[in-house]
């Protein structure tokens, strides 16, 4: 094993988030070392996010709003402190992209155009061209990341541990670069490893994006918030491709509805019907499709002739699957969109264990609950992803590294399996026993295969949501369909190498 040693904090991953936190790290002084297994703008979620970014940017609105809306679409789980620190940085964190370049669209005042997104109060959803804002902020980011000398960036490298002193600090990560291991030291770690579409045979997110980056912090001994709360989306484009293309919800924000095969609303004849929590909608796509009647989305009236211009991400994929959204229904499906659980953290991307910081989807900041409220991620990536590189760049180190263990892969047959039993069994929903079969072949699997960290990753969220015993927000359980009187955090921690057992 090669073995390397930075003199500041290393940030694994380069989505929003990651590169939000290494921009800010270097603007304090520090040397920067970002590692991600994709060439930058590949891999990662940020710049496959089409509805935009949620912000009070108008006059109707405000911070205070925007905070009420998150809680109430988050069942119950929202932590109201984490809530308001993301929705009173909102219009900085936009004006901050803005002046990095991301071209979001303006009025005639120059003004931020905002539409409406499902369990929004108001309209105030900043877009870019429509359906492209993810990948505009982010090339606007990653520019700035490439102009930075104090920002240094490996795109071969892919995690494969966390390295930790005597005292349990995090103090560096190895890195499988090519066919070769590398140890890397430095003051503090970032994970921005994304969120665990990739665990699920259904997802709308980069089939890479296995939730390891949260099962290897579990192993370092970081608490886990709210494993099972995972988000799917309910108008996936079903066409046969993995990942699935997505059609964003500013389709329905701008009228378009979901229907069955034989023309009937889903959810409705109001004409909000279709713009109630992604939790509720899903749910609603699911049964559709699970009875035989499938699931559409209309937007032929809504839309139109102007689909190439006003959605043309969107209406690219539907052509490139030989289908024209102006002339026919879209067939949907729901599909695993966003991990709101994930490594607990505070706004600071401060986890449980020293050195060691988590920003963007694979944390779990309390900001969600639930369920989360349709473009907070893109906010919370780069506004709390700029706070962790702040504190990142502060951190000084610990002693030194102890062995680390490095996990095995998965081989693709066995991934596979395990993909289809997590869509199955731990999907739009759920019950114990499809629960327990999927919690039998992670066991299974682990015993052919070695503890995989995709494995612990899945086992964390299948544990998580078989001792939940009630309905919420994105965990919908068949057998206890109600939603308890009060809410509860799940919280694991797992003292390694013991199995999982609830923090205290």
């Amino acid at each position: 094993m090669n073995r390397t040693r930075h003199h500041g904090p290393l940030i694994v991953g380069a989505g929003l988030a990651g590169l939000s936190a290494a921009l800010e790290a270097a603007k304090a002084g520090a040397k920067v070392l970002v590692v991600t297994p994709e060439p930058l703008l590949n891999a990662c979620s940020s710049a496959w996010a089409q509805g935009g970014m949620a912000a009070a940017l108008t006059a109707p609105d405000s911070a205070a709003l925007h905070a009420k809306d998150t809680e109430a679409a988050g069942a119950g789980l929202v932590e109201a402190v984490a809530a308001c620190a993301l929705t009173d940085a909102g219009r900085e964190t936009v004006e901050w992209l803005a002046a990095l370049g991301a071209p979001f669209d303006r009025d005639a005042d120059g003004g931020f155009v905002v539409s409406l997104e499902a369990a929004h109060s108001v309209p105030r959803v900043a877009r870019v061209g429509g359906d492209g804002a993810g990948r505009a902020i982010l090339s606007a980011v990653v520019a700035a990341v490439r102009a930075e000398k104090l920002i240094e960036v490996w795109d071969d490298a892919r995690l494969k541990a966390l390295s930790q002193d005597a005292d349990g600090r995090v103090v560096g990560a190895v890195v499988m670069r090519g066919d070769r291991l590398v140890e890397i030291t430095a003051t503090a770690v970032v994970l921005a490893t994304g969120g665990a579409g990739g665990l699920f045979a259904a997802t709308t997110t980069p089939a890479a994006l296995k939730g390891e980056g949260m099962a290897l912090a579990a192993r370092a001994g970081a608490e886990m918030l709210d494993p099972e709360f995972v988000q799917f989306h309910p108008t996936a484009i079903d066409v046969g491709l993995d990942p699935a293309p997505l059609a964003t919800e500013a389709l329905r924000g701008e009228g378009a509805r979901l229907i069955d095969g034989q023309g009937r609303f889903l959810l409705g004849d109001e004409a909000d019907a279709d713009l109630k929590p992604r939790d509720v909608v899903a749910r609603a796509v699911h049964a559709a499709r699970a009875d035989g009647r499938g699931a559409f989305l209309d937007a032929r009236t809504a839309i139109g002739d102007e689909f190439p211009h006003a959605f043309p991400a969107v209406f690219a994929a539907c052509m490139r699957a030989g289908l024209d959204p102006r002339i026919s229904p879209i067939p949907v499906m729901a599909a695993c969109h966003y991990h709101m659980g994930g490594t607990a953290a505070d706004a600071d991307g401060r986890t449980t264990v020293a050195g060691l910081y988590a920003v963007g989807e694979c944390a779990a900041t309390g900001v969600h609950g639930a369920n989360r409220l349709a473009s907070n991620s893109l906010l919370e990536a780069a506004a709390f992803g700029r706070r962790a590189g702040r504190s990142a760049a502060q951190e000084v180190g610990g002693g030194r590294a102890l062995a680390a263990d490095i996990s095995p892969d998965l081989p693709d047959a066995a991934m596979a399996e395990l993909r289809t039993a997590m869509t199955a069994h731990a999907g739009v929903v759920r019950d114990a026993e499809g629960l327990q079969t999927l919690i039998s072949l992670i066991d299974r699997l682990q015993s052919q295969h070695g503890p995989a960290a995709v494995l612990l990753a899945a086992r964390l969220i299948a544990q998580a949501a078989l001792d939940r015993r009630e309905s919420r927000g994105g965990h919908y359980r068949s057998d206890y369909p109600q939603t308890d009187g009060v809410a509860v955090h799940t919280r694991v921690r797992m003292p390694y190498p013991a199995a999982l057992e609830a923090a205290e």
